[in-house]
């Protein structure tokens, strides 16, 4: 049976924001390899605007570096039951700058979406679905995001297995 891990923001309530030049992809949560394969299986993601006046939406997608990056501000992966062990899996999200990868750039979750005041998300369908990430690699999995509007606030998580 796999561990569940789940990881949210580094700073509790903090809003994420898209890119401040519309259309461009902008990293706000990584997920390096350790010492032991992960699989990703979920990202949540919900706009935040307030008193929005027009019509808009964010898409998110992955991307896998054959490459580790740098930076960010790391995240604790929260076990999801009380009796897992510490993740060995690392996690930064874009509280601080994160230099993504290199190496790849393989898509592997399609864009999905939500709206500026709304819920959306990815959940992997079943086991082929789900993105495997090997251990005794230096990969990582980037999750972005992209808006036609600039700097528009959001919050995301995801969920991992080891």
């Amino acid at each position: 049976m796999p561990m569940v891990y789940n990881v949210e923001s580094s700073t509790p309530a903090a809003n994420y924001a898209t890119h401040g030049t519309a259309n461009t992809e902008d990293a706000w949560m990584v997920l390096r390899q350790a010492t032991v394969n992960f699989t990703l299986t979920a990202i949540n993601a919900m706009g935040k605007a307030t008193a929005a006046t027009t019509l808009s939406g964010y898409g998110h997608f992955v991307r896998l570096w054959t490459t580790a990056g740098s930076g960010g501000t790391a995240t604790t992966p929260a076990p999801t039951d009380s009796r897992f062990p510490a993740s060995a899996t690392t996690a930064a999200d874009k509280v601080s700058a994160i230099t993504v990868g290199t190496g790849g750039g393989t898509i592997k979750v399609g864009v999905f979406g939500h709206g500026v005041s709304g819920p959306g998300g990815w959940v992997a369908r079943d086991e082929d679905d789900k993105v495997r990430v090997p251990a005794g690699t230096s990969d990582e999995l980037d999750i972005y995001s992209i808006c036609g509007g600039t700097s528009q606030p959001f919050t995301g998580s995801c969920r991992f297995e080891e």
